[in-house]
């Protein structure tokens, strides 16, 4: 079964199991997928993320993060621009995220 919104797909992954405390969540494996967990593990958003094989595209198995109080260290997770409704913005005019204190990961058509 084909995937609509792969992205979509791996942040609800993430999403779903911070809901329910899991450790780990597995997503299935693409190269802007890995970026993105790449990403959310530089910035202390997750432990780590593992890419294992399975004899088709790959899965990242990825650990969360929580606090000693056992909260999620991410609070909020959206997908601004869709397959449906892409949102472009000139790079002077990228909105900050919750008044500096988010993040957004942006992709480019630049090399």
């Amino acid at each position: 079964m084909s995937m609509s919104d792969p992205i979509a797909d791996m942040l609800t992954r993430i999403r779903n199991g911070i809901m329910a405390a899991y450790e780990t969540v597995d997503v299935p494996s693409s190269s802007l997928k890995i970026n993105i967990a790449k990403i959310l593990k530089s910035e202390g958003f997750i432990k780590n993320y593992k890419i294992l094989p399975d004899g088709r595209q790959g899965i990242i198995k990825v650990s969360l993060k929580y606090d000693e109080k056992g909260n999620s260290v991410i609070d909020g997770l959206t997908r601004v621009s869709k397959p449906s409704a892409r949102i472009y913005a000139r790079s002077g005019r990228i909105p900050p995220v919750l008044n500096g204190y988010g993040m957004s990961i942006i992709s480019t058509s630049k090399v």
